[in-house]
């Protein structure tokens, strides 16, 4: 699993944020989390949001203008963080088939520790279809370039098509993760990828990105 980052800009209001400034906006995000995690888009309200992160209700309106604003925001947020994750984990790979492994391996990880990101891409599909689309879109990008690239290269299947190839890989990643990290969550947290379960699905990536290279 493969990604580009993309850096999003931090500002309010067109002017950049003071480091301070820098440091209420990720407070609140990190709250939005939470809340929105726990109890979804409908029932979260800028209030909880504001008492979760210890911040002034005013204060909430000079860096979002909206429950929604901060809803998208989060959703590109978390978007943002599960790219680098997995792409810190992918520095250095001597191949594709490493790159794919450490990939996947950040974005397992990262899934466990932040299941909000499911939920809250679940619900920006009603919420804030642009936004549902943006995650996608963002993840798949870098995704396909990768796979052009190591096609080149000859590490991956010269006739399979990247587009198709980046959707399928990012789906198989996300609903092992949702079957295996969401569901199995209890109060404690995610358990883990179980290693079997980790090697099973490597095993198909390794087999769909391999199959027809000559030799």
């Amino acid at each position: 699993m493969s990604v580009d980052e993309i850096e999003e800009p931090t500002s309010t209001a067109g002017k950049p944020l003071t480091k301070r400034g820098e440091k209420t906006r990720a407070r609140l995000l990190e709250a939005a989390e939470h809340v929105f995690a726990d109890q979804g888009y409908h029932e979260a309200s800028i209030v909880k949001i504001t008492e979760r992160a210890g911040i002034g209700l005013g204060t909430f309106y000079l860096y979002f203008d909206s429950k929604q604003a901060i809803f998208e925001a989060l959703a590109l947020d978390l978007n943002r963080r599960v790219r680098h994750a997995m792409s810190e984990e992918m520095a250095g790979a001597a191949s594709r088939l490493e790159a794919e492994r450490a990939g996947f391996a950040g974005f397992f990880r990262f899934t466990s520790e932040h299941p909000a990101l499911y939920r809250v891409v679940r619900e920006a599909e009603y919420v804030s279809p642009g936004t549902m689309r943006e995650h996608y879109q963002r993840i798949v990008s870098g995704y396909e370039e990768g796979l052009r690239r190591a096609q080149a290269e000859g590490d991956v299947d010269p006739g399979l098509d990247p587009e198709v190839t980046a959707w399928t890989l990012m789906g198989i990643g996300e609903l092992v993760g949702m079957r295996y990290l969401l569901w199995e969550r209890t109060e404690e947290g995610a358990p883990g990828l179980p290693d079997d379960v980790f090697e099973s699905v490597m095993r198909v990536v390794r087999n769909a990105l391999t199959a027809g290279r000559e030799g």
